[in-house]
């Protein structure tokens, strides 16, 4: 680790970026592996069930472009605050949910709260990182992906050892209030961070041609995300694994993708050009789809497959939109938008996949359209040399 990110303040922010980021994920990806649990005291359709992932996924989106207007009320640091207080509330609300309904009003809240942080958060970090902010944008990242990891993993074991579905949703609470008090101790250094001005709205992009393509990449990648987190346990289940071992199967896909979200920034951080890492991704997200639906015994191998390719490009899908701007809150800007058009698109794949498993009564059609996603997200990765990011936002030239 260079000295630069050595220095006390340095290392502390980089914990409280970490356990914020570990508390990201954990409202949505516990559910898939306790679904079958929750299922047996609430029966409901897989459609209706897809909407715990949909409606979190669509309030980021939609959240991430009213967070420009909160950040410059309120101010980056006790936006993020007040956000990463709603994840815990949330969380913590899962321990009373009598409904399905309760549990889709938890998600949502979660959702919108994780939606302020993920907006305001890449301007810290390109703020206060300068050079290294690619870096520390892919711990952040990875760290959001093994929050996931860890809740996918656990969340099915809690769920038989406490003997409650709710108690193992609603342990998660415990992430938050660290998070809570590792950012409070930064509030002397962190209280007078910059606010966003009014001519960095993030919806100034929708012009831009280049804002769309790095919207779409994010959102493709996130569509694939999001369906293997909410589908992924279940199809294991139907074909004949335990509860248990289907999470632990989506636990070790998700920490293959955190491994994958550490090593492939530092690697693309290498490369001026980062597309020969970002082709190499979409090639083994590629062939974890097509295995998935060709030869589905071989779980464990197309799980992992699917982590290294998900898991790289998830980070480097915002760090190449990060790239495209030197200034910290025009980076902030674009990646906001990019992830609120993203989780808005990706937030209707699990809900397309659950209607789909429950008129085909089989995932096999998801998992093949989900490889055609995968060939358009290879296509997309030729489009990004990093030569002609000077032009994509020239003001006389919008449809770059």
């Amino acid at each position: 680790m260079n000295s630069s990110l050595r220095s006390a303040p340095q290392l502390g922010l980089i914990l409280a970026l970490v356990l914020l980021a570990l508390t990201l994920r954990p409202s949505m990806a516990a559910i898939g592996p306790v679904l079958p649990f929750i299922q047996q005291e609430l029966p409901f359709s897989f459609s209706l069930a897809s909407l715990l992932t949909m409606l979190p996924v669509l309030a980021m989106g939609l959240g991430i472009l009213s967070a420009h207007f909160f950040a410059q009320k309120l101010g980056p640091y006790r936006l993020i605050f007040w956000a990463a207080a709603a994840i815990g509330l949330a969380t913590l609300a899962r321990f009373w949910t009598y409904s399905v309904w309760d549990l889709i009003l938890t998600a949502v809240l979660s959702g919108l709260g994780i939606a302020m942080v993920q907006a305001v958060l890449p301007a810290v970090i390109k703020q206060r990182f300068a050079s290294y902010a690619a870096l520390v944008m892919g711990w952040y990242i990875s760290a959001i992906i093994a929050g996931a990891a860890l809740a996918a993993s656990v969340s099915a074991y809690l769920a038989e050892v406490l003997q409650s579905w709710r108690l193992a949703l609603g342990s998660w609470v415990l992430l938050s209030v660290l998070a809570l008090l590792a950012w409070y101790l930064l509030k002397p250094s962190l209280s007078q961070l910059a606010a966003p001005t009014a001519g960095q709205n993030p919806l100034g992009y929708r012009k831009f041609r280049r804002g769309w393509t790095l919207a779409w990449f994010f959102g493709l990648v996130t569509c694939a995300f999001t369906c293997v987190l909410a589908w992924l346990p279940a199809y294991y289940v139907e074909l004949g694994w335990s509860e248990p071992e289907a999470g632990l199967l989506l636990g070790f896909m998700i920490s293959m993708e955190v491994l994958s979200g550490i090593v492939s920034p530092m690697l693309a951080s290498r490369l001026y050009d980062r597309r020969p890492v970002l082709v190499v991704l979409a090639l083994l997200m590629l062939t974890g789809f097509a295995g998935l639906l060709l030869w589905p015994a071989a779980g464990w191998l197309w799980a992992g497959l699917l982590g290294l390719g998900i898991g790289g490009l998830f980070p480097l899908s915002l760090i190449v939109a990060m790239d495209h701007r030197s200034e910290a809150q025009q980076a902030a800007s674009l990646t906001a938008f990019v992830q609120a058009v993203g989780y808005t698109l990706a937030a209707f794949s699990p809900l397309f996949a659950g209607l789909i498993r429950d008129l085909t009564q089989s995932f096999h059609l998801s998992w093949l359209l989900l490889a055609l996603v995968s060939l358009l997200v290879l296509g997309l990765c030729s489009r990004f040399n990093p030569r002609f990011y000077a032009d994509c936002f020239a003001t006389k030239s919008p449809v770059n």
